[in-house]
């Protein structure tokens, strides 16, 4: 029986690990012709065995090569169906110990890369008058998270594009869904940045104990199948997926709640990094 994306040609970046990886595997199993990004080649071709797939690693922040990245998809496949900016990293740590440049690299991958690939692929689908353009975001995206100033900017930012991008081709036959998952066990937090731009190379117990990235695959394609303009993505009655809501009903009572949350973390980060 065919599956839901049955030939459709699905590009996912960031598919090495994490949701990427499992987003494919669900993708593939429902039928999708897949090009795999991602800057691991060994991981990506370990995901794109056995199924019709290309294998497409590229750096994010290579702008000056972009176009040929594009070029390449599009010859292989022909046109793009499904687009879902999925690559990013995260960061823990102070506004005050983080260095401007881990803004700058956190901006540049979490949002100057999927808008330019997107800016890349968008006139391709406005000619086909198809297409579904899909980012990855986060609950960090809707609400301010201690030691987490970069990832937060990042996230508000790309959620901003998406939606006003959605505004502005929906009645051009293109699709547009923000991704909105809370916690999920991936290595998110392990090549989260520190103040001085390492990656903390530790596990977050939150990360940890958030929804499998093969549950969190399902729900997404769940809501990309079904076209929904923002898929949340998240343990039902977990805390981070009750925050976005909470802003809108009570803010004041969020900015309580966070400000709580940032005396504890910035404390937990000063006896581990000093």
């Amino acid at each position: 029986m065919p599956g839901r994306f049955a030939g459709q040609v699905a590009w996912i970046t960031g598919a090495s690990s994490g949701i990427g990886r499992a987003l494919a595997d669900v993708l593939a199993l429902e039928g999708a012709r897949l090009i795999l990004s991602g800057r691991r080649r060994d991981a990506l071709e370990a995901a794109a065995a056995g199924r019709d797939a290309l294998v497409l690693p590229f750096e994010a922040t290579d702008h000056a090569r972009l176009a040929d990245v594009v070029a390449e998809a599009l010859a292989w496949a022909g046109r793009v169906d499904l687009l879902v900016n999925n690559a990013g990293i995260s960061q823990r740590s102070p506004a005050e110990c983080t260095a401007f440049a881990v803004y700058q690299r956190l901006l540049d991958v979490d949002v100057l890369g999927p808008i330019h690939l997107t800016q890349l692929v968008l006139p391709h689908m406005l000619a086909a008058g198809a297409g579904h353009l899909a980012v990855t975001a986060s609950v960090a995206g809707k609400v301010g998270a201690p030691l987490r100033t970069g990832y937060c900017a990042a996230k508000h930012a790309i959620i901003g594009y998406f939606d006003a991008l959605r505004a502005e081709v929906e009645g051009r036959g293109l699709r547009v869904s923000v991704i909105i998952p809370g916690f999920v066990t991936t290595a998110i937090a392990r090549h989260a940045l520190k103040g001085d731009g390492t990656p903390t190379g530790r596990e977050d117990s939150q990360i940890a104990a958030g929804l499998p990235a093969e549950v969190a695959a399902r729900l997404i394609a769940d809501g990309l199948a079904e076209g929904r303009r923002e898929i949340l993505v998240g343990a039902e009655g977990s805390f981070e997926m009750a925050l976005p809501a909470l802003r809108a009903q009570d803010p004041e009572a969020l900015f309580d709640a966070m400000a709580r949350m940032g005396e504890a973390e910035i404390e937990a980060y000063r006896e581990r990094w000093g």
